[in-house]
């Protein structure tokens, strides 16, 4: 009978420390993570379509879809949690064969998580739950609640730096991908126009935490618009906001991703065209730089655009890029003292038509007409 107690005790530990195993492992195994390698060549998608096949994608090494809000998924990402898993899957990894991370952006210009009052700790969890089971390689953070960051109480940077910690607790670096895409005026050194310090406090608090930056450097009237004031001076408005002057603050060139919009239709300012666009990455990998380029959006980006962009820095495919020339462009914007629509505030603007503005959720079932443009803060 001693003998039968102590066979039974330990069956019962055994089926425990089974159960204990499950719980901690899903039985339904998800596929692996792919995490691009420097320089990451960045495209985000809101239109509702189905991720291309990556042979349309040659030159691009990350695709995410946009968004997902405090509410839920919305516009690509609710389309992607609307397909089937089957689908899901194929498209997964086709994209990790062939070297192309597939990531979601967290929030857009609709979205004020901190004027909203939502908790930065539950949100996190929430969010990185949907990640897992929806087989994505990681978030972007695309936080706009210029409510908040222009306040000047410190509510958008202690929210921001609590969120990224719990969120990266979450999705374990090396594992998942964690990226933000501030505006380029909130790497300010100004400290009258952000006296808690905006982006610089975050990364300073939780720059750790966060892989690399999609910086939004257009929509901001002609800041950012030559290859001077894209990577080593800014202007005078948002000083020391370019690449170089971020870098001098103390962020890795390797996380300084250079966002412009795809075309003129994309952003209200900040267009550079490409052959422009090409020199100034020549110009800037000349000086150490690596991170790679960012655009809104696909599919007004397609693969022959991005591979033109890396001709003068990171030919696609290989091989040398020529010598970069340090020749200004014919196309420099001058500062206007004449009022426009994109005449710069104290402040970086977030205009009407921001990532999402006016683009209510996309809803199945429901035919949209065309006309309606998204674009991107």
């Amino acid at each position: 009978m001693l003998f039968n107690i102590r066979a039974i005790c330990v069956a019962l530990t055994a089926i425990f420390a089974s159960l204990s195993f499950v719980k901690a492992f899903p039985i339904e195994k998800r596929a692996s993570t792919f995490i691009a390698p420097a320089p990451r060549w960045v495209v985000y998608s809101d239109d509702w379509l189905t991720p291309p096949a990556s042979s349309t994608l040659a030159g691009i090494n990350v695709f995410i879809l946009s968004f997902y809000t405090h509410s839920g998924a919305q516009d690509q990402a609710q389309n992607w949690e609307e397909m089937a898993a089957t689908q899901r899957a194929s498209i997964l990894a086709d994209y990790h064969a062939n070297g192309i991370s597939l990531m979601v952006s967290a929030f857009g210009s609709t979205d004020s998580p901190t004027t909203s009052g939502v908790d930065p700790n539950a949100f996190a969890v929430t969010l990185a739950n949907w990640v897992k089971q929806y087989g994505l390689d990681g978030v972007d953070v695309d936080y706009e609640d210029f409510t908040a960051i222009n306040s000047g109480t410190g509510s958008a940077e202690t929210w921001l730096i609590t969120f990224t910690k719990a969120l990266r607790a979450q999705l374990p670096a090396g594992q998942y991908i964690l990226t933000h895409a501030p505006v380029a005026p909130w790497f300010t050194s100004s400290t009258s126009l952000y006296p808690h310090g905006a982006y610089r406090a975050v990364d300073t608090g939780a720059g750790s935490s966060i892989d690399w930056y999609n910086l939004q450097f257009y929509n901001q009237g002609s800041d950012y618009t030559t290859c001077t004031t894209l990577l080593t001076t800014s202007n005078s408005d948002f000083p020391g906001s370019s690449i170089f002057e971020i870098n001098a603050f103390g962020v890795p060139l390797s996380k300084l991703v250079i966002g412009k919009p795809a075309t003129t239709a994309d952003a209200t300012t900040g267009y550079m065209d490409l052959g422009t666009l090409a020199g100034c990455l020549g110009q800037a990998k000349a000086k150490g730089w690596n991170a790679g380029a960012m655009f809104w959006q696909y599919p007004h980006i397609t693969s022959a655009m991005m591979q033109s962009v890396r001709a003068q820095s990171f030919p696609y495919g290989g091989g040398s890029a020529p010598p970069p020339t340090t020749t200004t462009s014919s196309t420099t914007t001058t500062k206007s003292t004449t009022t426009t629509s994109s005449t710069k505030s104290s402040t970086p603007t977030s205009p009407a038509g921001g990532k999402c503005s006016g683009i209510a959720a996309w809803q199945s079932g429901v035919a949209y007409t065309g006309g309606s443009e998204v674009t991107y803060k």
